[in-house]
């Protein structure tokens, strides 16, 4: 295992390094005025803050919009998929950045730690989660190349976007940056939310598809990854769906949206729930769904801008703690009531009371401006 691990930490110093070379060489081409390189490692789908970037970048028109995904970077087993892939990450996307004059992330993005941009881009992290919780960026505990890569990383950053200007230290700190480049302007991928939407009509239209659901109320269970594939799988086991709907099947249905990166494949729930991991947009179901029960997601976040009921299943809150932390305590800090064993969870959903009482503080630290322009003010503090 360990010799996998160094062959796999050689692997990518290599696809790195050599990301870094074709990049220099693109650097010799001028930088274009009005190209804007958007990457998002993970979410290829753009329903986020760089999807919100880009609908208001194209509102405004006139920029070169140019997307870096994860699909540019994925490699296949076939070789023609495998060549056109390593073509499109080591020569497109280089070209892309190295000639982009605004740059926004939503991730980290590794290969930055081998580059150095031109000095007229500016490169802006958004991030792929509004106000703070768990701890993040350099703020968490990571292993000693990784910190080393990240750190790298942020020295390339010119600015970071946040919610709120409570939180502008922590994101400082995250991200390695002075708390002047920190820009608490919003999260643009909650402008959804604040924007006139038909949620009866997308209920509808997921009640067409999911008819097991028409009439009943949706309860999501939405927990997050634990950066370690044998905890990761032990999620699901700690979790009896089977239970939960002989309980309450009668004014639930239950839905199961597992992180993606928790790598187990589909949830086999049976008939108990229904699999939502492989949903395109995790901003609809937010929309449509009544409850929340999630552990140490920043979804969370979302469910208390739309004054949603939120529930903490922490069945494995010490052994998180240890690992990952937080920047507050935990069970003092959540919007919503904490269970420790899924009996006690399915007791508080049966009492009633969720502790929606604990959301208006929540929400007033870690938003400011709830008002549906964040995009607005990113493009025009950043672009503009």
């Amino acid at each position: 295992r360990q010799d996998r691990h160094r062959l796999g930490q050689i692997m990518k110093k290599l696809f790195y390094t050599i990301y870094a070379v074709i990049f220099r060489i693109c650097r010799l081409f001028p930088v274009k005025r009005g190209r804007v390189a958007l990457v998002s490692p993970h979410n290829a789908d753009f329903n986020d803050s760089l999807g919100a970037v880009k609908a208001e970048l194209e509102r405004r028109g006139g920029y070169d919009i140019k997307l870096i995904t994860r699909r540019d970077i994925e490699l296949s087993k076939n070789p023609a998929k495998l060549i056109k892939g390593a073509f499109r990450f080591f020569f497109v996307s280089s070209y892309r950045l190295a000639t982009a004059q605004y740059v926004f992330l939503n991730d980290n993005f590794m290969p930055l730690a081998y580059i150095n941009f031109s000095p007229e881009t500016k490169v802006v992290q958004l991030w792929h989660a509004e106000g703070v919780f768990k701890r993040f960026g350099l703020c968490s505990a990571l292993p000693p190349e990784i910190e080393e890569l990240e750190k790298r990383c942020c020295k390339r950053y010119t600015h970071a976007v946040c919610s709120s200007k409570n939180v502008v230290p922590y994101y400082a700190k995250a991200f390695g940056l002075p708390e002047e480049s920190v820009l608490p302007l919003g999260s643009a991928r909650t402008d959804r939310f604040f924007l006139p939407s038909d949620t009866e009509k997308l209920r509808a239209e997921f009640d067409e598809k999911y008819p097991q659901c028409s009439g009943k109320k949706l309860a999501l269970y939405a927990p997050t990854f634990r950066d370690d594939p044998k905890r990761d799988g032990e999620i699901m086991k700690n979790f009896d769906a089977k239970k939960f709907a002989e309980r309450f099947s009668d004014e639930y249905v239950l839905l199961i949206r597992l992180h993606p990166q928790v790598h187990t494949g589909e949830v086999d729930a049976g008939e108990s729930a229904i699999d939502m991991t492989g949903y395109p947009d995790v901003g609809e179901l937010v929309q449509i769904c009544d409850l929340l029960i999630t552990d140490y997601s920043s979804i969370c976040m979302d469910f208390v801008l739309l004054g949603k009921p939120c529930l903490f299943y922490a069945f494995d809150l010490e052994e998180y703690e240890r690992e990952r932390s937080f920047f507050f305590d935990y069970e003092d800090y959540v919007p919503g009531r904490t269970a420790k064993t899924f009996d006690e969870l399915l007791d508080v959903i049966s009492g009633g009371d969720f502790g929606k009482d604990r959301q208006e503080k929540f929400k007033s630290f870690n938003f400011d401006a709830l008002d549906g322009k964040s995009a607005e003010r990113i493009v025009d503090a950043i672009v503009k």
